[in-house]
């Protein structure tokens, strides 16, 4: 399939579509992964992963753009959704340099920006190790990808 929209709904219990992140989950607040939840999961899904991205981030570098907030993989097919500050799978390195979720915080003055929490449906269960970055991880999941979508959240300092 690659990479193309398919039929997977992503949604949160902590913000709608198109509207702001509650400080709670950001850099600002306790810097948790919000909760995400999804349906209409493509037929052969054997895995998950999820990533969240922001690219209006004022940051360029060679094959990248924007931020990286979070890298998580390795997320059996059978799951559903995850629960806020879910540490259950494995987890890749952000662009902050760590192995875990690390929340919105935006220049302060740059606008708004806008969080693609991207959720990967996958034709395998695939075992990664720790600490991919997104590339990396993107590298090896890609040929697996049987369906993805993404919910878009806001936030502004």
């Amino acid at each position: 399939m690659g990479f193309a929209l398919s039929n997977l709904q992503v949604k949160s219990s902590a913000f709608e579509p198109h509207q702001t992140i509650p400080t709670r989950f950001t850099g600002d607040g306790d810097d948790i992964a919000p909760p995400l939840q999804w349906e209409s999961v493509p037929d052969g899904t054997q895995g998950f992963a999820v990533f969240c991205h922001d690219p209006d981030a004022p940051l360029v570098s060679p094959g990248s753009y924007g931020f990286v907030h979070w890298v998580y993989y390795n997320i059996p097919g059978h799951i559903r959704g995850l629960d806020e500050a879910d540490t259950a799978w494995t987890s890749g390195i952000s662009d902050f340099g760590r192995q875990a979720y690390g929340g919105p915080m935006p220049p302060e003055g740059h606008g708004l920006h806008h969080y693609y929490f991207w959720v990967l449906a996958l034709d395998q269960a695939l075992t990664l190790e720790p600490g991919l970055s997104l590339w990396q991880f993107l590298d090896q999941v890609e040929p697996h990808v049987i369906g993805m979508n993404r919910l878009i959240g806001t936030y502004e300092r």
